[in-house]
């Protein structure tokens, strides 16, 4: 055996190390393609339920396809129009063209709707000459003004002018009780229009309230299941858990029940001697507060007691032999620790009740719905979808802002000892 044989050299060690490294690579890419099947699922579940929503709640705020698509003649002729002036001949045969075709296609319903949302009026001024266009003939500009004389106005044709694009800030400007002018200028809205700001506010407000509510009462509560008997424990779970096997409709029709003025609240009151005539409970912000607590508490309660239950009882007992006061002790031992439970707690409190809706709607006044009324409100009632999703995004960025503050308390482990 010749000693080349014997020893292969620098260039037998290089090939062997290179098949090793693709052969490490090939297995490599095989771990990392059987990892992705494994998270395929709930990828796709993410992107269908979770990614796809919310991509069209961005889409619906922004979106204004309806005047460029179905007055497509109009709009182009409008594009260099000074609109100081009403348009010339050319432009009012353009909307002739485009209400004849709007109407026989049954496009001119829709997009008058849309127009009808930045200016009342618009849409019976967009029917009512649709329904007449197929007969007219030029000269086109006398014809439509002797139809309707509104169209001798410089609003509805500035109107037109202002959405020649397929997309706008129109919808989340309202949102913001904002105009956007037909020349891109962004103005206030008028004082009796500016009602989206004020019930963001209000519905920040009852959602601060009732978390803070389901502190003070889910906090001891989560304490005493956590520390008493195992057998008691679970009888006290039992009943934090058992809201969550009832309907939320059912729990809301529930409270209407008991707080109404001959209810069993106010006669307990009445038979106690602690009042002389029935309080008003329902219909106003305290039934919403009392519901709204109902139903969330055991989400306060649920995430604290997981977090307490693994707190050891010896750290409080040390902090006692080392000459602490109950106060301090729970204070500086007990309470850090529980921390992370409590950020949890308060954010899955503050965000379902954000987006609260049956409740409000049964329990609450005029002056008590709250933003997710008027979501439902616009998707569902009116069809203005633009607005809707600008409103929730509205909701979806004041969710976005609590996320930091629930990782910095409740993230990374939570707050540290010491």
């Amino acid at each position: 055996m010749s000693e080349q044989a014997i020893n292969p050299g620098p260039t037998g060690a290089v090939s062997d190390r290179s098949i090793l490294k693709a052969n490490l690579r090939r297995a490599e890419r095989r771990r990392k393609f059987r990892a992705y099947g494994l998270i395929a699922p709930l990828f796709l579940f993410l992107l269908a339920f979770f990614l796809i929503p919310i991509g069209s709640v961005l889409y619906f705020s922004i979106s204004n396809p309806e005047v460029v698509t179905m007055l497509p003649r109009v709009t182009a002729a409008l594009r260099d129009w000074d609109a100081q002036s009403i348009p010339d001949e050319a432009t009012f045969a353009a909307l002739a063209e485009d209400l004849k075709r709007g109407y026989a296609d049954t496009t001119l319903p829709k997009v008058s709707l849309r127009l009808n949302y930045e200016v009342s009026g618009f849409r019976s001024l967009l029917m009512r000459t649709g329904r007449k266009a197929k007969r007219m003939r030029a000269p086109f500009k006398e014809a439509i003004i002797a139809r309707d004389k509104r169209w001798s106005e410089l609003i509805y044709w500035r109107t037109l002018k202002a959405n020649d694009s397929r997309f706008t800030l129109h919808y989340l400007l309202q949102a913001l009780d904002l105009d956007l002018q037909w020349d891109g200028s962004i103005e206030r809205a008028a004082p009796e229009q500016q009602i989206y700001l004020s019930n963001l506010r209000r519905t920040l407000w009852i959602a601060l309230v009732v978390t803070l509510a389901c502190i003070m009462l889910g906090y001891p509560v989560a304490y005493m299941i956590a520390t008493a008997p195992p057998r008691l424990a679970k009888i006290l779970i039992l009943l934090v858990l058992l809201p969550f096997w009832t309907s939320l409709l059912v729990r809301t029709a529930a409270w209407v029940i008991v707080l109404q003025k001959s209810g069993i609240v106010n006669d307990a009151l009445i038979g106690l001697g602690l009042v002389d005539e029935p309080l008003a409970l329902i219909f106003n912000r305290t039934g919403v507060y009392i519901s709204m607590v109902h139903i969330l508490l055991p989400f306060m309660i649920l995430p604290l007691y997981s977090v307490m239950k693994g707190i050891p009882g010896d750290h409080v007992r040390a902090a006692a032999s080392l000459g602490a006061t109950p106060r301090s002790a729970f204070l500086g031992v007990y309470f850090p620790q529980t921390v992370p439970g409590l950020a949890a707690g308060c954010l899955l409190v503050y965000v379902i009740a954000l987006g609260f809706y049956i409740t409000p709607m049964l329990i609450g006044g005029g002056s008590d719905q709250m933003l997710a009324y008027l979501i439902a409100e616009f998707a569902t009632n009116t069809a203005n979808w633009g607005l809707a999703g600008a409103l929730a995004m509205l909701l979806l960025i004041c969710i976005a802002v609590l996320y930091p503050l629930y990782q910095r308390f409740a993230g990374a482990g939570g707050m540290k000892l010491g």
